[in-house]
């Protein structure tokens, strides 16, 4: 009998009724606060005993109602950025570029060179820029006889799109759904530190892109190394590599849409620095970009309802995570329990440096991943506790959104990401191969992590 985590919903409703289990056994506790620099931050050694609030069944039910409420604008802001997003996929402008560069690589010798480090790039840019995971999945189809037709094997076709996404999400720097709703909960400026994590996004797509061209080095040579080359041969049989030459080529308004894409984020980055431009007025400025890219694609009004729909629909199921773990902070906040569990929780964290506790704080947020890989929800659930603990053991709250993000560095190689799963089962790649030949990769990963992480700590970034 197959061990089987329950789902994320199921997980995070059992954590309600732990903490408001928990609220009749853990003592009330409060620190004194003090505002620095407008904000609010906990006096380390202040905490003390306050009576406690048991929390019920009533309370329990509500919690999820309450979280929606508190939650609310950054759930709108959610669904409203997933229909945008789903109109621009609509508009199949990112499908044209990403086919147009890999008809090109029957017909040069530099494209066939580059295929690797170009789409690596911009699968990651797609990760660090709109949050680009789920919609890399359907690549793994054009992308396996790609390598295939380039006498590479299966597991580059998947891992070019999937880990390309994946390590661009997990380093984000203008990703609205894990660094904007981080930030946001954890009182830091809206993509503030943006220098900082587009040199860690550079640092962990070129380790990518040097894995994966060494890899491809490597079954070129001897192709029978490859875990999958008894499934290669097979697949090759039935190749069909006229597929990649009946693509007609990017249209002039694929092109358009593009650059509209482009002067969006260009947009949001200057309106943030700039005017101080928050979760509303990003919100807004990609449902402009929604409208006028729907406009240049020609979509009649019923076809730019069903794409906005459909992506927002897509995206209820994390606004159902971010209610649930809004909930949880709700019950702590409610029972008085929140200062306590900080307070147990930074000996845990707290070191002889920064660096170990920004570390540590890495560890336990990749640990929280293996159950909850919903970056806007975990985002929810953590940083209402990793930011004020970040306080208490001396590290910023801007290195603690940074080893939040880190902690999705593991997604590739977790059996409970329905993103991991969804992608092996189209491969036909099983879960054993993919992760041993994973590994070396996320050796890799953890040392850059916790490198830039002592980075930051040691910048008091």
């Amino acid at each position: 009998m197959k061990l089987r985590l329950p789902n994320t919903y199921v997980l995070l409703f059992a954590l309600l009724a732990l903490i408001a289990a928990a609220t009749w056994i853990v003592p009330g506790g409060r620190f004194e606060t003090e505002l620095v620099n407008g904000k609010k931050v906990i006096i380390p050694g202040s905490f003390h005993l306050v009576e406690a609030q048991p929390q019920g069944l009533v309370a329990l039910l509500t919690a999820p109602i309450k979280g929606f409420v508190e939650a609310a604008l950054i759930i709108g802001f959610v669904l409203t950025v997933g229909g945008a997003f789903a109109v621009l996929q609509r508009t199949e402008a990112i499908d044209a570029m990403i086919k147009s560069v890999a008809r090109a690589h029957s017909r040069s010798a530099l494209v066939r060179m580059l295929v690797i480090p170009v789409f690596v790039t911009l699968f990651s840019l797609g990760g660090a820029t709109f949050g680009m995971a789920e919609e890399a999945i359907p690549f793994v189809l054009i992308f396996i006889p790609l390598a295939l037709a380039l006498r590479l094997d299966t597991l580059t076709g998947v891992a070019i799109p999937f880990v390309g996404s994946q390590v661009g999400f997990a380093t984000a720097f203008l990703n609205p759904f894990n660094v904007g709703v981080a930030q946001g909960i954890a009182g830091v400026p809206l993509f503030s530190g943006i220098g900082y994590r587009a040199l860690c996004w550079a640092l962990a797509t070129g380790l990518t892109v040097a894995f994966l061209m060494w890899w491809a080095a490597r079954i070129r040579r001897a192709p029978e190394l490859s875990p999958t080359f008894a499934m290669d041969q097979e697949r090759r049989k039935t190749l069909d590599l006229a597929s990649f030459e009946q693509f007609a080529g990017m249209t002039r308004r694929h092109r358009v849409v593009l650059w509209l894409f482009a002067a969006t984020l260009a947009v949001m980055i200057g309106g943030v620095v700039k005017f101080g431009w928050y979760i509303e007025e990003i919100a807004a400025l990609f449902l402009v970009m929604a409208l006028a890219v729907g406009a240049v694609a020609r979509l009649s009004a019923d076809e730019f309802m069903a794409a906005f729909l459909h992506g927002a629909r897509d995206l209820v199921g994390t606004a159902l995570v971010i209610a649930l773990a809004k909930g949880t902070v709700i019950l702590m906040r409610e029972g008085q329990i929140i200062d306590t569990l900080l307070d147990a929780l930074a000996p845990l964290v707290a070191s002889s440096t920064p660096v170990l506790a920004a570390q540590k704080m890495f560890v336990i947020q990749s640990v929280i991943n293996f159950f909850i890989h919903s970056g806007t929800g975990q985002a929810a659930l953590t940083m209402p506790i990793m930011a004020p603990l970040a306080d208490l053991v001396g590290v910023t709250r801007q290195t603690a959104v940074l080893a939040f993000q880190f902690g999705e560095l593991t997604t590739p190689i977790i059996p409970t990401s329905g993103i991991t799963v969804g992608v092996l089962a189209l491969s036909g790649v099983p879960f054993g191969t993919w992760l041993r030949w994973m590994l070396p990769l996320q050796a890799i990963y953890l040392a850059m992590a916790l490198a830039l992480l002592a980075g930051a700590a040691l910048m008091h970034w």
